[in-house]
């Protein structure tokens, strides 16, 4: 039985894993469909929102199956529901990456070439901030004491996306741009693509009290 319950913890181990690897990579896909939209490589784009859309419903499977695991079997009782806290809090980074590039196949906005490669950093530093709160996450279940640097750096990356962000906007609403209903298209995906890293930061401010809560 002893046995039994070890292999039932090293496969919920390399689920959680798993599933951290699924949100990493949809942070990393959506930053390549932004890119490839920006350099009108239209087939790129769609290989990519096609790949984001199955990642993002395999993430939830993977989630549906942790979760299913830590109740059905009684893994790690004192911090399940943190657990399951952290995993629910991240499928909402998966899903604003992947509802995010869907909007653009959708929409299809026009990016003026002055604004383009402030798209392009924006969409970089919200990439990165889900890669450093990947990091934390992992830091949790395995290095706890190094879960606060990465959640650093998650603030860190957020900060530089909502400059980013600002700096956009006044740039895009002073430009010449004659339709006001385009300065506002373009605002809207600005702040679409920066909530992804706001996603971020909320997951690492959770994830902060979590730690704290296993190191008392």
């Amino acid at each position: 039985m002893a046995k039994l319950f070890m292999n039932r913890t090293k496969q919920l181990e390399e689920e959680i894993s798993a599933y951290l690897d699924q949100v990493s990579r949809s942070g990393l896909i959506f930053y390549e469909a932004i890119k490839s939209y920006i350099l009108d490589d239209k087939d790129r784009f769609n290989e990519k929102f096609v790949t984001i859309t199955k990642m993002e419903s395999e993430a939830d499977e993977k989630r549906r199956s942790i979760k299913h695991k830590l109740y059905t079997y009684m893994l790690i009782p004192e911090s399940r529901g943190d657990v399951l806290g952290l995993l629910e809090n991240m499928d909402g980074i998966v899903d604003c990456c992947e509802k995010t590039v869907e909007r653009f196949s959708i929409e299809c906005p026009e990016i003026p070439e002055f604004a383009q490669q402030q798209f392009l950093n924006l969409a970089k530093f919200s990439r990165k901030a889900v890669e450093e709160v990947v990091k934390a996450s992992r830091s949790f279940f395995k290095e706890i004491n190094l879960v606060e640097d990465f959640i650093n750096k998650v603030h860190f990356y957020e900060h530089e996306a909502d400059d980013v962000e600002e700096k956009l906007k006044r740039t895009v609403f002073q430009s010449d741009i004659k339709k006001f209903s385009r300065k506002v298209h373009l605002r809207y995906f600005a702040e679409k693509i920066s909530t992804i890293s706001d996603e971020a930061e909320e997951v690492a401010e959770r994830l902060s009290v979590y730690a704290i809560k296993r190191e008392i």
